[in-house]
């Protein structure tokens, strides 16, 4: 980071001593000649650049967050330590995450979206913005990037932001960890990952199991995973990476929501119609990835990614036998096969302008997903939650064509200007093949376009202060799974959803207290036009339609710092003011409520402790969360909660070993909560339990050679 010479810091302890008293000045000024390098992105700007630097709310979770006294199956473990972002584990396999950014995502009753995903590059989110986080590998993660606001419109159709996974880098040598991790309601977690660098091949291949009898009745899943990334670098000037990773998860159970009066009842039953249709999902997934970077001359880059892959899932719903008498009725088991591809290619420049450094990035993507979908009745006769007579036979085609371009000029070594423009253009078509009696020939087709504009400008006030504002513009689309049924029940797909637009303003500070302190604020507003809501939800399946205006304004913080003495604290604090503008006729929707699914705070805290020559460790975290409207009408709500977290952790060294133990328990006080809910779920089913106190008991060992 540039020194800014002539420029007196005094203001800077002065203005952090009116808004933050505890911190003396001398703390801050610990900070003049030594500031604290921080976290190094990519996601923002497709180069290496420093957080601190950019005007974008950005966080990196490292691998220790990540992985250390965790179990290493679920982004919910490691996003809670990121304001904004809302990751809660359903404790149902079948229906994935339930992860949010700025109220964006929350109305998902399956898989992600609202978000952009990639692990490695490789988009996680189909063209039509549906993404799953079922393939990420935790335990040979690298890091998390997450982004929010704005500049997350520079990846495609989404309006929350980015989460992007990147795994590591095999050290020099060769290193083997077996790992094994155990805890309540039979969950355990077997792992062995290599890694290594030969000084041709860097490599790295993890394969881990995962099972759990789960927290409920009817919940139990299993999952198989394998990641693996190699990295070959032909000359001094090029790299390839070959990236691929696979996804078993068969049988998996779903337990439906739960009403109030059961929730109250017993939290860990499922319904009746979960037991009698057996309801369940099988997952398999399979991709691969390939990227060419090449340096060109002195300060141009080329970036290649192409990519592959194919998602099996059949799922079997709770739906009532009596609605599938009617002939137009899709049934009660969905089978897909989505085959996808994509490549996504840049050229990068460094330069000058006016004699000021200038990067500038210009770059095409097109991803093409192919899903054949089919319906099946989940009877035969009197036997539930089989796969019966055919309902539904369809094949869909979803691509996206966007061209995109981002500066990044730095006129001074006071400011910094971050523009960028995003063309994307999105099709549907599907051809109908189940053309029966009255249910007539159902193909068509749409397409959605939009223009991405956002630009971001930090001020750089002090060496350990910058300030900045942004605007950007943001577009989200009707995922396939959102246009698949449409809210009358009338056979087809339901064309009639429009995408959601949306305008995002945000301002904020980013500040540097010593070596070891980071302090990150930001305010945002975001008015969204032609919102897609929730028309109802009922057996595993929900409807869509557009619910007119909304508007999210809130707060977000973060700190983080380290003392010397082995103590560390991180915090991040959530205020978002989640509204609808608009009165839709017919609905539940009216002008002042609240979008449910959103809570309108949320925070995170923890206390570490770590005793380096004895190689122990210990953190308490504690979590709140605000109630949460589980419908329109906002005529019920999941309650508030405040829950606590104490785990500790071992670590030995000797002659290429390192051996790890830690020990975790969640849920300190055994509260009762909804860890999540379902939203506008039309039999009153909103709540998702969580566990009560659990815990978690893992050793890895690592040997290097």
């Amino acid at each position: 980071m540039k020194k800014l010479s002539g420029f007196s810091p005094r203001p800077l302890p002065l203005l952090l001593s009116i808004l933050f008293p505890a911190l003396s000045a001398s703390t801050v000024l610990a900070g003049e000649n030594t500031l604290r390098a921080d976290a190094v992105v990519v996601t923002a700007t497709r180069n290496e650049q420093s957080a601190f630097d950019l005007p974008v709310s950005i966080d990196s979770v490292n691998q220790s967050q990540i992985q250390d006294g965790q179990l290493q199956v679920n982004l919910s473990e490691s996003l809670a330590r990121i304001p904004g972002i809302n990751a809660q584990n359903r404790q149902n396999y079948a229906q994935d995450l339930q992860i949010s950014s700025r109220g964006f995502g929350a109305r998902a009753s399956f898989g992600v979206r609202g978000l952009r995903l990639y692990a490695d590059g490789i988009p996680a989110t189909m063209p039509d913005g549906q993404g799953q986080v079922s393939n990420f590998d935790l335990g040979s993660a690298a890091r998390l990037e997450v982004m929010r606001g704005p500049f997350s419109s520079l990846y495609g159709s989404s309006a929350g932001g980015v989460i992007a996974l990147f795994t590591e880098d095999g050290a020099p040598g060769a290193t083997v960890t077996p790992s094994v991790t155990f805890g309540s309601y039979g969950t355990q977690r077997i792992g062995t990952k290599l890694s290594g660098d030969n000084g041709t091949l860097n490599y790295v291949a993890d394969l881990s199991t995962f099972r759990t009898d789960g927290y409920r009745d009817h919940s139990a899943a299993k999952r198989t995973t394998l990641n693996t990334k190699f990295g070959w670098k032909p000359d001094a000037d090029s790299k390839i990476t070959l990236v691929l990773n696979s996804v078993d998860m068969p049988e998996v159970q779903d337990p439906l929501g739960l009403t109030r009066a059961q929730f109250t009842a017993d939290p860990r039953q499922a319904v009746a119609n979960a037991l009698a249709f057996n309801t369940r999902k099988n997952i398999a997934q399979t991709q691969l990835g390939l990227a060419y970077e090449r340096k060109v001359g002195a300060g141009d880059t080329l970036n290649l990614m192409l990519y592959r892959g194919q998602r099996d899932a059949t799922q079997y719903q709770s739906i009532p036998t009596g609605p599938q008498a009617n002939p137009l009725h899709p049934g009660g088991v969905i089978d897909l096969t989505r085959e996808y591809w994509g490549i996504d290619t840049h050229w990068s420049h460094r330069g000058e302008l006016a004699g000021a450094p200038l990067t500038a990035t210009v770059g095409l993507a097109y991803d093409n997903l192919d899903e054949a979908r089919k319906g099946f009745r989940n009877f035969i006769g009197s036997q539930l939650g089989v796969m019966g007579a055919l309902r539904r036979n369809e094949d869909n085609h979803i691509f996206n064509f966007d061209q995109y371009a981002q500066l990044q000029w730095e006129p001074s070594e006071h400011w910094l200007v971050l523009a960028g423009v995003r063309n994307s253009q999105v099709k549907v078509s599907s051809k109908d093949h189940y053309i029966v009696g009255t249910n007539g020939d159902d193909s068509g087709s749409t397409d959605f376009s939009a223009t991405l504009p956002v630009l971001g400008i930090t001020w750089r006030l002090q060496p350990a202060l910058n300030l900045y504002a942004s605007f950007g513009k943001g577009f989200e689309t009707p995922t396939m799974n959102e246009l698949s049924y449409r809210p009358d029940g009338s056979p087809g797909l339901n064309f009639a959803l429009q995408p959601a637009k949306s305008d995002h303003y945000e301002v904020g500070a980013k500040a540097l207290l010593g070596e070891a302190t980071s302090l990150n604020l930001a305010l945002f507003n975001v008015h969204t036009s032609n919102e897609i809501v929730v028309a109802g939800s009922s057996g595993g399946r929900t409807t869509y339609r557009n619910g007119g205006g909304t508007q999210r304004s809130g707060l977000e913080l973060s700190l983080g710092t380290r003392w010397a003495s082995g103590f560390g604290l991180a915090a991040a604090y959530t205020n978002l003011d989640a509204r609808y503008k608009d009165t839709i006729s017919g609905t539940s929707i009216r002008s002042g409520n609240a979008i449910p699914g959103i809570p309108r705070q949320s925070v995170f805290v923890e206390g570490s402790w770590q005793h380096q020559p004895s190689g122990f460790s210990s953190a308490l975290e504690l979590r709140h969360l605000a109630k949460v409207y589980v419908n329109d009408a906002n005529s019920d709500a999941a309650p508030a909660y405040t829950i606590a977290s104490l785990r500790l952790g071992f670590e030995q060294k000797s002659a290429g070993w390192m051996l790890k133990e830690f020990v975790r328990v969640d849920n300190l006080s055994d509260k009762k909560y909804a860890g999540s809910v379902i939203v506008n779920e039309s039999n009153s089913r909103f709540f998702e339990p969580a566990p009560g106190r659990n815990w978690l008991a893992g050793v890895s060992a690592s040997y290097h050679f």
